[in-house]
């Protein structure tokens, strides 16, 4: 895609007519919801059957409602900044955002080239250099234009009383890292054998970057047993590391050897990491933390997870390998609405829950 259809996507998203009116969504219910012989059953039953499935279906209305109000508001952020400018909006887009973003250099190509050679198969260098060049342009605009909107938004005082709904969240039995005080809390659920989890610990490492001080980080064991057979004991080898301390350092090299994660590789992973081979060993054979990645695995599922990464932001869901910006764009509205700690909201915002 070139940058002038960038822009003019830009555009057009800006602009883009909604959805025509049509019928409300039917609120909750409370209250009685049918009845059998006479007997009622209550909402509050239909929601404990259903908690899981329904938080769910919540959470893909949320991310849709939100996605149509961002579109809304960017509307109207635009409409009054070329009323104030007297400058047309495309015109003021292009300068904002086009004409300050710089080109992709040589040196940004082939450095992105060298760390990702695997994902361009047989295409030539040349090839694939000029396929880096125009997806990095399209991250820049996309970044450039994020910032921009931004700026017009906190000018604006812009507010957002749309609420998320939320799940109160298990963060006991989790390994945590980060201030227990910070506003926001991540709580993680993931498979060391899975193939997407490990984007999520370089995504994650960036938003401690980012946000220093802000976010408290909880790792969920979710082994994937029947696809992933080692993920289990590599459970067990984390818990046994955080016996002697080193949860972390186990954690970073179990997701960077995700092909040697058997019993011999897992104790040779902990005599690497200076820990007391013994004890470790002891640890690993007897077994004795497999009831903890258990326990975990079906509070997961009873949360209604399924695959792995999953991550609850302040009891919100986000699913999946998510790149840096799926969890600032959720963080940062977080810590705009000021949201309460991470202890006040995963575990009182009862009238939240499903």
């Amino acid at each position: 895609m070139s940058h002038r259809v960038a822009l003019a996507c830009i555009v057009a998203l800006a602009f883009a007519p909604g959805a025509q009116p049509g019928e409300k969504a039917a609120p909750r219910q409370s209250g009685a919801v049918a009845s059998v012989g006479g007997e009622s059953i209550d909402a509050s039953e239909l929601e404990a059957v259903g908690g899981a499935k329904l938080f769910a279906i919540r959470t893909q209305e949320y991310q849709l409602r939100k996605q149509l109000l961002d579109e809304i508001i960017t509307k109207r952020l635009l409409e009054r900044e070329s009323k104030a400018r007297n400058v047309p909006v495309p015109e003021i887009v292009r300068v904002e955002v086009e004409d300050k973003v710089g080109p992709v250099t040589e040196e940004e190509q082939k450095a992105y080239y060298e760390q990702n050679k695997a994902r361009f198969g047989k295409a030539t260098e040349v090839d694939a250099l000029k396929q880096i060049a125009a997806g990095l342009r399209q991250q820049k605009l996309a970044a450039r234009r994020t910032e921009f909107l931004g700026g017009l938004r906190k000018a604006a005082g812009v507010k957002l009383m749309l609420e998320p709904p939320r799940l109160k969240v298990e963060v006991a039995g989790g390994q945590e890292r980060g201030p227990a005080s910070a506003p926001i809390t991540i709580v993680e659920y993931a498979d060391y054998q899975c193939p997407y989890c490990i984007r999520a610990v370089a995504a994650l490492k960036q938003v401690e970057e980012r946000y220093p001080g802000k976010v408290r980080i909880v790792f969920r064991d979710f082994p994937l047993t029947q696809i992933h057979p080692n993920a289990g004991k590599a459970a067990e080898a984390g818990a046994c590391a955080n016996d002697q301390g080193k949860f972390w350092p186990m954690h970073d090299r179990l997701f960077a050897n995700q092909t040697k994660l058997g019993v011999a590789d897992l104790k040779k992973h902990a005599e690497e990491l200076g820990l007391d081979t013994a004890a470790f060993d002891t640890c690993l054979d007897s077994g004795k933390h497999a009831e903890g990645w258990k326990k975990s695995l079906e509070e997961g599922q009873r949360h209604g997870l399924t695959g792995t990464p999953s991550f609850f932001i302040n009891g919100r869901l986000l699913v999946g390998a998510q790149p840096f910006e799926g969890f600032a764009q959720v963080i940062d509205d977080e810590l705009e609405r000021g949201t309460a700690s991470p202890a006040e909201a995963v575990a009182t915002r009862k009238k939240s829950e499903p």
